[in-house]
């Protein structure tokens, strides 16, 4: 009987230390299934839903969704309108992106140096970043009104004439490229400073005894050093760019003639203004697979390129 008992005692202990190892391994799953529940929620439910919606024709409305298998992306395909929306989002996105990256470290390179009025600069250059894209689409229509805009009375000051900057299909697309890039200069700046002052100074001093070209210790130490950083920047704003919306939605509408669509307003409105939501959701599985492409082909080519320390 004592025998009996010490077994069962062990038993129960070992059944207890199996429980005990079964929580802790159990435990970081546990303590992460509310981030992974609210990340499928939110983010692959949606585009699993999106999927299924661009293979059907609805309404937003009947309860009935028809499958239509393909059409949604042959139409898109064939639609004129839709490749000048993709036109408009590459260039776009281009030439944002161009500009912020270049001016950006330009203005880090002038700016990463001691002293209040240097610091002064720099809040300044970064203020239009905190400033809500509404606020910002709204005083840059009043600088670019054509009659009474602060852009237009300063060439015709200089003697040139007004030009049409939000209503004319050769200036619209331009405008709303120089918005964002107003707009988004101070954020990179920023970001380009704190990457310039994590190079360690020994290399500029080796580089200067040698007697190195400052346009050569730029090309072989700064940028090097900083290849995280724009490799970094230059995803997110590609990202960023193809999903702009507020500066079209407020400034343009789309117009004129289509020139200043692009991915996402071409999409809000074919499916909250024509209720085409197999359609809409069509042009934004086109949108995933691009913005995938690009990701996936950037990390490729470049990735090997980037120098961590």
């Amino acid at each position: 009987m004592a025998f009996a008992k010490v077994q069962l005692d062990m038993e129960e202990k070992k059944a207890e230390r199996q429980g005990f190892l079964s929580w802790v391994k159990l435990r970081p799953y546990a303590m992460i299934f509310p981030a992974i529940l609210i990340f499928c929620l939110f983010f692959i439910y949606p585009i699993g839903y999106m999927i299924y919606l661009s293979f059907h024709d609805w309404n937003f409305v009947s309860p009935v969704k028809d499958f239509v298998g393909t059409s949604n992306f042959s139409y898109l395909l064939s639609d004129r309108d839709f490749r000048e929306v993709i036109s408009n989002s590459f260039i776009y996105t281009f030439f944002t992106v161009f500009l912020t990256i270049s001016l950006s470290l330009l203005l880090a390179l002038w700016l990463n140096r001691g002293g209040a009025v240097y610091s002064f600069m720099q809040a300044s250059i970064f203020s239009p970043h905190i400033i809500s894209l509404v606020s910002v689409s709204m005083l840059w229509m009043w600088i670019m009104d054509a009659d009474y805009g602060l852009l237009n009375w300063f060439l015709n000051l200089i003697g040139m004439e007004s030009v049409m900057w939000l209503t004319s299909p050769d200036y619209a697309l331009t405008s709303l490229i120089l918005v964002a890039v107003w707009k988004g200069i101070g954020f990179n700046t920023l970001v380009f400073i704190a990457g310039l002052q994590s190079i360690p100074k020994d290399l500029y001093e080796a580089a200067e005894l040698d007697h190195t070209p400052p346009w050569r210790r730029f090309l072989k130490i700064t940028v090097p050093m900083l290849s995280p950083t724009l490799f970094f920047l230059t995803i997110i704003g590609v990202i960023n760019s193809f999903q702009v919306f507020e500066t079209i939605n407020l400034m343009t509408a789309g117009g004129p003639i289509n020139s200043t669509n692009t991915f996402v307003y071409y999409i809000y409105q074919y499916g909250f203004q024509f209720f085409k939501i197999g359609y809409a959701s069509a042009a934004g599985v086109i949108l995933l697979v691009i913005l995938s492409v690009l990701t996936v082909v950037y990390f490729k080519v470049l990735s090997k390129r980037v120098h961590y320390r």
